[in-house]
């Protein structure tokens, strides 16, 4: 009876072994070996790259300046050059564009003279280059519209330094709007460079304390003084033989030049 029943213990124990072993399920199991480097898509179907825009290298734009039904000769029939009569314009300007490069630094620091190229609040923070190269050009093409000479060109403008005045100086000292920028006037027809470039400094006096408060009262920002100061710089740019001389300024101007 003993003998039975260790071979009933034995047997019992032997079904259990074998109740729980443990199969790998397959259902999940791939059909084929996978690979142990990594697989490149095939031709056709590489993977998409997010482009990204690249910035432009300058706040740029050009305006084309309509005079009717008046028409200029180019350049190149001109045998006098651009040389004309005092107070007289030798040319017509087709078209004005201004550029301001992005390697220009802005400066949105509040004090009484912040280092940088650009310095500029009466617009809202935004893109300072792309501001100051409407105002410029606003004006350009302001002062160009009534030049009737014979000699069609198109003026080219580059902007090298645009120092208006932060806050701080606008509503205590005052100072210097400091303007510097290039111009080169081409042939219209044909593109060529009809003068070297010339750089030109426009400075103004800047308003501050009350009488800036005073400007401002009768419509005279900085933004609406400094238009009409550009429009006629260019204005006397290219009508006098001499072209625009600079104004002196005194010591704020001298501050702006170091």
């Amino acid at each position: 009876m003993k003998t039975l029943r260790m071979f009933l213990v034995a047997g019992l124990g032997l079904t259990v072994t074998a109740c729980t072993a443990v199969d790998v399920p397959t259902r999940n199991a791939p059909f084929e070996n996978l690979p142990n480097s990594i697989v490149s898509a095939p031709a056709g179907y590489d993977p998409i790259q997010p482009q990204v825009a690249a910035r432009p290298q300058a706040a740029m734009g050009q305006v084309v300046i309509p005079h009717g039904d008046v028409v200029a000769r180019a350049a190149t029939d001109d045998v006098g050059g651009l040389a004309d009569a005092p107070g007289q314009s030798p040319v017509r300007v087709n078209s004005v564009t201004v550029v301001v490069p992005r390697a220009l630094k802005v400066s949105e620091r509040n004090s009484y003279l912040p280092r940088g190229d650009i310095v500029w609040r009466e617009d809202p923070i935004g893109d300072r280059h792309a501001q100051v190269q409407k105002i410029v050009q606003d004006a350009m093409v302001r002062g160009v519209g009534t030049l009737n000479g014979p000699v069609s060109v198109d003026l080219e403008i580059v902007v090298s330094r645009f120092h208006a005045l932060t806050e701080k100086a606008r509503y205590t000292t005052g100072g210097i709007h400091a303007i510097t920028f290039d111009l080169v006037l081409k042939d219209s027809a044909t593109g060529a460079q009809l003068t070297p470039p010339r750089t030109i400094r426009a400075d103004l006096e800047a308003f501050g304390g009350q009488q800036a408060i005073n400007a401002e009262a009768r419509g005279q920002t900085q933004k609406v003084r400094i238009t009409d100061h550009l429009a006629w710089v260019i204005q006397q740019e290219l009508t006098d033989p001499e072209g625009y001389e600079n104004a002196s300024l005194g010591f704020y101007q001298l501050l702006n030049k170091i």
